[in-house]
């Protein structure tokens, strides 16, 4: 299984600040929510998972390998 781009999954450019990262993941995660998407509950919580790994590996330094 590949995994998506992290920055195209976000809907983001690969030269994005922190805040920018964090910005796209909070407003992404409450669309995708799971408990706001009840009638679609099992895509939005795969999509949900998704955008959470995106920002799990974006924001930490060691992972990108920004350090």
């Amino acid at each position: 299984m590949n995994k998506r781009d992290y920055y195209e999954v976000l809907g983001i450019d690969k030269g994005s600040t922190k805040d920018n990262i964090k910005r796209a993941y909070r407003g992404l995660a409450k669309e995708h929510h799971p408990d706001v998407n009840r009638d679609n509950q099992k895509d939005a919580e795969e999509k949900f998972k998704e955008i959470s790994e995106a920002y799990a590996v974006l924001s930490d330094d060691q992972k990108t390998g920004k350090i």
